[in-house]
């Protein structure tokens, strides 16, 4: 039977569904003035590990448990989200670990969070511990793990000494800060308010986490009246070119734009939104809205999704639990059996992963299949014998497909869930009206040419040039955030190429598709009390083909009814006749309601989605293949020289696959070209007017480090090498112009310049500099990219001393290597034996700025912080050996040494327990952070190490377990 001659059916080329105890801070942190009173209630017991051996039973009294059926992702016991954590995180009692997540705690406490207003009246003392239980919750939520600092925050130098007290206070600290805004997200929170309920001493955290937050997305950002209206007042002479115009293009211009960069966005299609996309569907008085590619806010607690929609009174509809399912035949699938099949899906899916934990090294070097380990177990537990246990299965398979875009057959054993720690929490949510209304409000007033296809990105020392549409973009820096699937088919032009490491995870990183077929109906002849219902079908191969069908009746405007084809039927769909394609969803739907006595109308408009062959995606979202890793996520989203940038859903390692992962890592590249571009100054930092170069120089030579008659130097503030580059100038007397005299500048060596200051003349100076050293004085703008680099690091270090102060301050911190505390200053009284150790500890210390100051193209992101680590771990070992070993030292001397800063306390106190004596650091040992399957390469015993070398990704450490 054909479909009616009055319904239209479109095909749309484009998809894609989103789908230890911590530190206990002082009492004395926050000011005894508000306080919200919130209980956490203990977490939930362990599951049982025991396979097969029970079933559910199920009662007429007892009705069976709702199902998620959505985008199914079984989370394993030791694999567990990130808000689990909540079990390490009382700072006033310890609390037994549990491996099971809560949702429902974690909704409920988010909420009590959400919805508290602050009273005045409280006790805070009283109240504290419940109130940074709750705050530390929300920061989880959001990502933050629970008592260590993130990459970012170490780059950033919120705290002068890792490990340390005063990294338990920061983290209070943040957390604070972080939840008041998120109480109201609609109002800017300044740096006054944020310090209201904390002590004055601690200004300096709340300033180094207030502009952290801020410079990162975390808070003050979205598109509420009071939050756009504010002006960051940050000068700027930088470009960036944008390449897309979907939610990572989207967020981060915005983020640009605040702080203080000019942005222009190139995209190729004829509208903004990349794989979101909102289609309007009318006929017959009938108009609905349905999202054709990203839909579900897949968890809405810390979600920065569910932000901009609070701050856009845009209301939530949460997808109703409920999904029943359906045979072939049309009958309704009997409960009991859907509560024995699910249970042994999920128990299959424990094997796997006991499989994956008893085999964890042999499996990273020989990666095998997920879909071969299920089916695998499957035969040898006989599971699904039966033909509609079979049918169930495959459809609990097929879901897995949907949430991956991916056959099983393709996905990794070892990392296809490797970012099921950091779920988000929460309800599954739609937006009434569809996710184009995000992308509406965040293009607007934003500078996007449509129709520009980008050929080609070009980038070097002097900046970028991108060419689409037979334009040429010129910027300091580019956004790349195009699909992985463009990335793969080579459709943009990197000159130079990307490099080796970035092109092989382009290739390893799967990408696959899902697609929907859209329709509309006349009226609603499925009823309203459900979103989601399943189909089931005989032929395995075919068993993602329209498996799942989702009501938008209730959020579209009108009767709409989607249809979802994953897996390999997602791929045949698109060499298919839409026409087919409809007339098979319709004989489903009538094969279903037509023995209920219910007519299944014609629909009035059909949109069949061919995501796979949209020539600006390729597919739609990424998926971790056999040979892959969450590393790949990490090195795809690596810059390129501090010039090209990429951003995406496939480059966040912790939310790929979703909107709000795409949103983020826009936020998070926003974030790292303001500070690639303060070090390299290509923009003035905060709270400074633009001024002329000439002025810059004078200033930094008013006082230099070296000067003989008209020749002054400065040295590398970084390095004490003779051969390291230093900054000549030369005064030409009897020449002046407006603005006073005139000089010229060249680069020479240390010890050049000492060379120089032997010489008795001028003249003879002269003669030496272009005879001897073959040097040719200049004018600023010759000394080239090498000059302009060491004019940087001297603005940062020597005279440079603020969002208009304090993001300088963080910034510079950075920059000048401020990690390390002074080993002399004139107050401090140093016990004896001070004298016989620090010349060690200056020399540690050199080592030290010279790690921070190192540059960091080509390497990964974590592979920057590795030589911090490790001179970091060998200053506290020689303490440590010092005072416990050999002795040497007295108590008082090692004493001082762990105040001040130069051993690590923490660390220190490990290594006095039985099995950590050569721990490298601590975040080593933490469940959450490992690259190990379940273990850190730090507790893995060296015979089982020797065949290859496997990095910790924190310290680099290649195994150092005790007694090796």
């Amino acid at each position: 039977m054909e479909a009616s001659p009055s319904a239209s059916i479109v095909v749309e080329p484009e998809t894609h569904h989103s789908p230890e105890n911590s530190h206990s801070p002082e009492n004395c942190l926050f000011d005894p003035s508000t306080s919200a009173e919130n209980h956490v209630p203990d977490p939930s017991p362990p599951l049982e590990n025991h396979l097969f051996e029970d079933s559910p039973q199920t009662t007429e009294d007892a009705p069976a448990p709702a199902r998620k059926r959505r985008r199914r992702k079984k989370q394993f016991p030791e694999m567990v989200p990130s808000a689990t954590a909540i079990t390490g995180l009382r700072v006033l009692r310890p609390q037994p670990k549990s491996n099971i997540y809560d949702e429902k705690l974690m909704d409920e406490l988010i909420r009590l969070q959400i919805n508290d207003n602050l009273s005045p009246n409280r006790t805070r003392r009283r109240n504290l511990a419940k109130e940074l239980d709750v705050e530390a919750l929300i920061a989880i939520s959001v990502g933050f793990p629970v008592d260590s600092l993130t990459e970012e925050e170490i780059e950033a130098n919120v705290v002068p000494i890792i490990g340390g007290p005063e990294q338990a206070n920061y983290i209070v600290v943040r957390n604070h800060i972080l939840a008041r805004w998120r109480s109201n997200v609609s109002v800017w929170l300044t740096k006054d308010h944020a310090m209201e309920s904390i002590r004055s001493e601690h200004r300096r955290l709340v300033t180094a986490a207030y502009y952290f937050l801020m410079l990162h997305g975390y808070i003050n950002f979205g598109l509420a009246p009071s939050i756009k209206e504010v002006n960051w007042d940050v000068p700027t002479r930088a470009t960036v070119v944008i390449v897309g115009a979907g939610f990572a293009g989207l967020g981060a211009a915005r983020h640009l734009r605040a702080l203080g960069f000019k942005v222009v966005i190139v995209e190729g299609r004829t509208r903004p939104g990349g794989r979101v996309l909102t289609r309007k569907m009318e006929g017959d008085g009938v108009v609905a809205a349905v999202d054709l590619g990203g839909s579900v806010l897949t968890g809405i607690n810390g979600n920065p999704l569910g932000v901009l929609a609070r701050q856009l009174g845009f209301p939530l509809h949460k997808v109703r639990d409920k999904c029943p399912l359906y045979l072939p035949s049309g009958k309704a699938v009997d409960l009991d059996m859907d509560n024995r099949v699910e249970y042994s899906f999920n128990k299959l899916l424990d094997k796997v992963c006991k499989l994956r934990q008893a085999v964890s090294d042999e499996v990273k070097a020989v990666d095998m299949s997920l879909g071969t380990a299920l089916e695998t177990f499957r035969q040898v537990y006989r599971v699904a014998e039966d033909p509609e246990e079979r049918m169930l299965l495959n459809w609990h398979l097929a879901n897995l497909e949907y949430a991956n875009a991916s056959l099983l057959s393709d996905l990794s054993l070892a990392f296809w869930d490797q970012d099921d720690p950091y779920e988000m929490g929460g309800d599954h949510c739609f937006i009434p009206g569809g996710n184009g209304r995000f992308i509406r409000a965040l293009a607007e007033n934003l500078p996007i040419f449509y129709g520009r296809t980008v050929e080609s990105i070009r980038y070097g020392v002097d900046g970028v040039m991108v060419t689409a549409g037979g334009q040429v973009f010129r910027g300091d820096m580019a956004l790349c955030t195009v699909p992985l699937g463009v990335l793969k088919r080579g459709s943009i032009k990197f000159v130079p190429e990307l490099p080796k490491a970035k092109q092989e995870a382009i290739e390893r990183i799967g990408f696959g598709s899902l697609n929907k077929v859209a329709m509309l109906f006349p009226y609603d002849f499925w009823g309203g009390e459900i979103d989601t219902f399943g189909h089931l079908t005989e032929d395995t191969s075919k068993r993602g083909e329209f498996f799942l069908f989702y009501s938008y009746s209730s959020v579209s405007g009108g009767p709409l009814l989607v249809a979802l084809v994953a897996g390999e039927s997602a791929v045949k769909f698109e060499m298919e006749s839409p026409v087919e394609s409809v007339e098979r969803v319709l004989q489903i739907l009538r094969g279903i309601f037509g023995p209920r006595g219910i007519e299944v109308p014609q629909p009035i408009q059909v949109v069949c989605t061919r995501w796979g062959k949209d020539r600006f995606t390729y597919g739609s979202y990424s998926h971790v293949t056999v040979g892959s890793s969450g590393d790949d996520y990490d090195t795809l989203a690596e810059c390129i020289g501090g010039r090209v940038f990429f951003a995406g859903e496939a480059t966040n390692r912790r939310y790929p696959a979703t909107m709000h992962g795409a949103f983020l890592s826009g936020l998070r590249e926003a974030a790292n070209m303001s500070r690639i571009a303060t070090k390299r100054s290509l923009i003035p930092l905060p709270g400074e007017n633009i001024k002329d170069e000439s002025t810059d120089l004078y200033k930094l030579f008013e006082q230099p480090d070296l000067a003989c008659g008209s020749f002054s130097v400065l040295f590398d503030p970084t390095s004490s090498e003779l051969d390291s580059v230093s900054l000549l100038q030369v005064k030409l007397h009897g020449k002046t112009s407006e603005s006073g005299p005139l000089y010229l500048h060249g680069l020479i060596s240390r010890k050049q310049a000492v060379d120089l200051a032997e010489i008795k003349s001028d003249e003879d100076r002269l003669r030496m500099l272009y005879h001897t050293f073959k040097v040719k004085l200049v004018g600023r703008k010759g000394l080239g990219s090498e000059g302009e680099a060491l004019i940087a690091k001297l603005n940062t270090v020597k005279g440079r001393c603020n969002f208009a102060e304090t993001i300088r301050e963080i910034q510079n911190q950075h920059i000048a290597g401020t990690r390390m505390p002074k080993i002399t200053t004139s107050r401090t009284k140093y016990p004896q034996g001070w004298e016989l150790i620090e010349p060690t500890l200056r020399e540690l210390e050199a080592k030290m700025r010279e790690a921070e100051n190192d540059p960091h193209d080509g390497k990964r992101k974590c592979e920057t912080l590795w030589p911090i680590f490790r001179i970091s771990h060998q200053r506290s070992r020689y303490i440590f050996d010092l005072y416990y070993r050999q002795q040497e030292i007295s108590k008082e001397l090692y004493e001082f040494c762990l105040d001040q800063g130069y051993a690590d306390r923490n660390l220190i106190a490990k290594w006095k327990k039985p099995g950590y004596e050569r721990l490298c650091c601590l975040r080593c040992i933490q469940p959450r952070d490992h690259n190990f399957a379940t273990t850190c390469i730090c507790r893995v015993p060296k015979h089982l190490r020797e065949e290859k070398v496997i990095e910790c990704v924190h310290c680099g450490c290649h195994g150092c377990a005790s007694g090796d």
